[in-house]
């Protein structure tokens, strides 16, 4: 999944652009997949989310896992003759493939799912019916919250505020540790999801006052034209949109969605194309090319590298990824190491250690970086934010309660040192 923030519960003539219109009528089955929410029912979950219960995480039902080999190549594969026989309500022609005849060529992201008629891709969103690519998963999430800002987690954008935060079904990577596995890894024909179109998301979002829509829980990426939509529709009212991703996409849609992007978190996985391959169904260079370009886009974002116990837990391999990033990055884009829980394919492995998390969060400022943090850990002192200058906690954090007494306008009040981020 895109970040470790768990959900409660060619040539440009050959690529094809969508009609900006929907495609098809739901029958009577694919309504029975849909629930819809109304307003008022929505509003009233919003409140009581408001109050720290959590808002609106929608069940999941009929949980059929496709794709359940422990072997990353099988995993990896696309689904043979799985696609819907015609388009439903919640489809759109992909922004982003090439044709080849009947057959299709996915160019979202590196995995460049090849598909006949009939195929669906590694993500399971990505069809070919008839010779057309459509995304099966616009305006029908299967997540649905407002979270802190920190969450994401992002410390130095927009602290305090709350985030309007949705997700659908699938994802272009097979985490063997994914903490949101449930939606991840199943179709969108096997979540329950909510009918919420952009525009309906943007309305939403403002009711909850949200200052941000934040596109997580699985990977943004693989709804790619919900999310740029949606995020285009926000800018318009004033609201921030934020990308917590996996960092698994290519160039050009990255390139195209940066117009109305505002933040991102980036899982920094591992500094190990095998590990990638094992642990993730992936590979390091496309993501390292992701945080390149949200630099040069001047784009802020913030990486979390989960220390998985045997697997992305040696100091080595983390000392290598830290001094990339301050070599390429620079030392301002804060880094959490975020805590492993044993989940998913992985529940043999113990909880990653208080320790190994300080010696990395060391390693990282040992390399230059100045603001690194550690999760999942609450309480601890690394989830301050620390001046660079003078050592004052300028943003204090116990959990998801919020201290800025120390911070002012982009600034240690102590001492007059910017703090680097978003900050209004």
């Amino acid at each position: 999944m895109g970040g470790q923030e768990r959900s409660k519960k060619s040539s440009a003539k050959n690529k094809r652009k969508p009609a900006r219109k929907q495609v098809g009528k739901p029958n009577r089955i694919e309504s029975a997949l849909l629930k819809k929410v109304s307003r008022r029912d929505f509003i009233k979950k919003a409140a009581i989310g408001a109050a720290g219960v959590g808002v609106a995480a929608y069940a999941l039902s009929r949980l059929k896992f496709y794709g359940g080999s422990h072997d990353m190549r099988a995993e990896s594969n696309i689904f043979k003759g799985d696609a819907p026989k015609e388009p439903w309500k919640w489809s759109k022609e992909a922004q982003y493939y090439m044709n080849f005849g009947k057959d299709t060529q996915c160019l979202l992201c590196p995995n460049s799912c090849r598909l006949e008629p009939g195929d669906r891709g590694i993500c399971r969103g990505r069809v070919n019916i008839g010779g057309t690519m459509y995304s099966l998963v616009y305006g029908n999430p299967c997540a649905v919250h407002i979270d802190p800002i920190e969450k994401k987690p992002l410390f130095h954008f927009l602290p305090t505020t709350k985030s309007f935060s949705i997700a659908t079904a699938g994802c272009n990577l097979r985490c063997l540790n994914c903490q949101n596995w449930q939606i991840s890894q199943f179709r969108p024909e096997d979540t329950e999801n909510s009918e919420m179109f952009p525009g309906a998301v943007v309305q939403n979002a403002i009711a909850s006052s949200s200052k941000s829509i934040a596109y997580t829980y699985s990977e943004p990426s693989t709804f790619f034209e919900y999310m740029f939509d949606t995020a285009k529709l926000a800018h318009q009212q004033g609201l921030k949109n934020v990308w917590v991703t996996s960092g698994y996409i290519n160039p050009e849609p990255l390139a195209e969605l940066c117009q109305y992007l505002d933040a991102a978190n980036v899982d920094l996985k591992s500094f190990s194309n095998s590990i990638y391959s094992k642990l993730n169904g992936a590979s390091l260079d496309p993501v390292l090319r992701t945080l390149k370009l949200l630099k040069e886009k001047q784009k802020w974002f913030e990486v979390t590298w989960l220390a998985v116990p045997t697997w992305t837990d040696d100091m080595d391999m983390i000392r290598e990824g830290m001094e990339w990033c301050y070599k390429n990055l620079g030392p301002d884009y804060p880094v959490h190491f975020s805590r492993f829980s044993p989940l998913y394919k992985l529940t043999n492995l113990p909880y990653t250690s208080v320790s190994t998390l300080e010696s990395a969060r060391k390693v990282a400022m040992d390399a230059g970086l100045k603001y690194v943090y550690i999760g999942n850990v609450p309480g601890h002192d690394a989830e301050n934010t620390y001046c660079p200058k003078c050592g004052a906690i300028v943003i204090g954090r116990k959990g998801y309660s919020i201290d800025t007494s120390n911070f002012e306008d982009g600034h240690c009040r102590k001492c007059g040192e910017s703090i680097a981020g978003v900050w209004k």
